[in-house]
């Protein structure tokens, strides 16, 4: 197969001017026999406003190595080498699979593991998507949390509710990232994210697909419980013998895999509290900005309304004067800040964006490093304790509601604060005197504000965010803001908007786990981002698979007298109170 690296057209462009452009660098003329697949995609502005699509194409004609020789640059022969899931290992299972939590670890170790005969059974303490999509309407709407299922807890994880992205990091050299990649098509994805630099679903979409990966799990032979939240764990010779269901159902097991995502913190408690060896991790905290997202398609594409290419994103990261790293996270263009709280009493932020980023505003968390030294105790699980309290200060500034602040003000009241500190206490008002309108506006002086208003799913209030988080993140916060209008121009401006809090980050714990990706405790897999081992949707989805692999390896497919009686084949599903059989 022949590669063509760094091929350039204009956006806008056919597809027969693509096809054309291959055949000109590989000199073939329109008679020879070719067929091309898209392996990369992405945006080259740097002559903006002319905007170029930069390819990576595979191609597949006769004679490879002779085309090769006789091309213009950037063309090389290459081998694809395809995801292969190991083959099985010795070991029986007295019981099915148990996977604890269904956002993209739990989902994609549960779909390998059924796809081959494993009948997993995956536990959820929420709910299926679609009842947990009308419990989030619910909470946006009237502000009644249901701690189950929300925003973070819930069929497809706190991912369900995001700009749904799929890029990562990670070197696969495995191939799982676009075998994950392949599994999202599978299940309804655009196959755009097959290529895309920057591949995104959005929350729309990928509550379809998170059902279909369900139904494929069924299909094969797994099960699928909501409402059956993990309270506790038997133990036999340090090893899992079952687990407690709302502590009161026993489900023997032989193995179980620890998908519970960063949020489970009552969980990550009952873990602690069973011995299970884990350690306090760093992450990082900050707000959500929203900007004009014409400003940032002027920034980045040179034209505020870059039709073909939808809305811009961004990405930005600083070093701090006091050290600090400052970054963007979860940018969502075109998209709304969401209330994700899942706790009484505490309010936390998150970004999320629709399939087409249709929105007026662009929104992302800018997050400033927290060190396990900034916690205040060496406990495990001081890295909660320390979210809680800075979510405890955002339900406190809003009253229970989103807090947001214009820049230009909680820089100004940042510096008053920061200049009388010693002699006062918390500001608890805005520095000078305000109203709340019916919308939750501010109007200064009977004067509503007409500036950039709140993209928002959730009732907002303006307040005095500067308390929220230590003096030392806030001045990181604000140095990084000024060093990111270095690059993208009016991204300091005094009407950027800034709310409170985004603390959800990562997971601040992690559970230590062997070259087996077993946990202290033998047959408990932790995965996925709660445990630690990942950061997003698609490396979470590639931890999930590589349990899988890891339980594959170990152990073959689980049988019972049903499946023998029934010679393989699986039940159509169907639903019966909280179970998906």
């Amino acid at each position: 197969m022949i590669r063509i690296q760094q091929l350039l057209l204009q956006v806008g462009h056919t597809e027969r001017e693509l096809e054309d452009k291959i055949r000109r660098i590989l000199r073939l003329d329109s008679k020879t026999a070719l067929s091309y697949e898209i392996r990369k995609r992405s945006v080259d502005a740097r002559k903006k406003p002319n905007l170029y699509y930069s390819y990576v194409i595979d191609c597949k004609t006769a004679k490879e190595q002779r085309i090769c020789r006789r091309a213009k640059g950037g063309v090389s022969l290459v081998e694809e080498k395809p995801y292969r899931f190991p083959a099985a290992g010795d070991l029986p299972l007295s019981h099915p699979p148990v996977i604890i939590g269904t956002g993209p670890a739990g989902l994609f170790c549960g779909l390998l593991l059924a796809k081959h005969g494993y009948r997993p059974i995956l536990l959820e303490r929420g709910q299926d998507v679609d009842t947990r999509l009308q419990d989030v309407a619910v909470f946006w709407e009237t502000g009644r949390l249901n701690p189950s299922s929300n925003v973070q807890f819930g069929e497809g994880g706190a991912g369900t509710f995001s700009d749904g992205k799929l890029n990562t990091l990670i070197r696969d050299r495995d191939g799982r990232n676009r075998e994950v990649l392949r599994l999202f098509v599978e299940a309804g994805a655009d196959p755009s994210i097959l290529y895309d630099s920057k591949p995104h679903l959005g929350t729309d979409v990928l509550a379809g697909v998170v059902r279909q990966i369900r139904k494929q799990i069924l299909q094969y032979g797994g099960r699928v419980r909501f409402g059956a939240e993990v309270t506790g764990l038997t133990l036999e010779d340090n090893k899992i013998t079952g687990v407690i269901i709302n502590h009161t159902e026993l489900l023997p097991c032989q193995l179980a895999v620890l998908a519970i995502g960063h949020s489970a913190r009552d969980t990550f408690g009952m873990l602690y509290d069973a011995g299970l060896k884990m350690e306090a991790k760093e992450f990082a905290a900050g707000f959500r900005v929203e900007h004009r997202q014409e400003k940032i398609n002027l920034a980045q594409y040179g034209m505020s309304d870059p039709a073909p290419l939808g809305a811009a994103p961004y990405k930005v990261t600083a070093q701090a004067g006091n050290g600090r790293g400052v970054y963007s996270f979860c940018m969502c263009p075109g998209g709304y800040v969401v209330n994700a709280s899942s706790e009484e009493g505490r309010l936390a932020v998150n970004g999320m964006s629709y399939h087409g980023r249709a929105g007026e505003n662009a929104n992302s968390a800018i997050i400033v490093s927290v060190k396990t030294s900034d916690f205040g105790s060496e406990h495990p699980l001081a890295g909660i304790a320390f979210q809680r309290r800075l979510e405890e200060a955002a339900y406190q500034a809003g009253g229970g509601r989103i807090p947001v602040q214009r820049l230009g003000e909680f820089r100004s009241v940042f510096a008053s604060r920061t200049a009388l500190s010693a002699a006062h206490g918390r500001m608890k008002n805005c520095s000078f005197s305000c109203k709340l309108s019916e919308t939750g506006e501010r109007e200064d002086a009977g004067e509503q504000i007409q500036k950039l208003r709140p993209c928002m799913k959730g009732t907002y209030v303006f307040s005095d965010l500067t308390g929220i988080l230590p003096k030392e993140m806030t001045e990181a916060f604000l140095d990084g803001m000024e060093q990111f209008a270095r690059k993208i121009k009016g991204f300091a401006d005094e009407d950027t908007l800034v709310s409170a809090v985004e603390s959800r980050t990562s997971s601040p714990v992690r559970i230590l786990r062997d070259e087996t990706l077993q946990s202290s405790l033998k047959g408990l897999y932790p995965c996925g981002e709660g445990a630690g081992y990942a950061g997003g949707i698609t490396s979470a989805a590639m931890d999930g698979i590589r349990v899988a692999e890891a339980v594959r390896i170990q152990y073959r497919p689980y049988e019972d007298g049903m499946k023998k009686k029934q010679g393989g084949s699986c039940r159509q599903p169907q639903r019966r109170n909280d179970t998906y059989e």
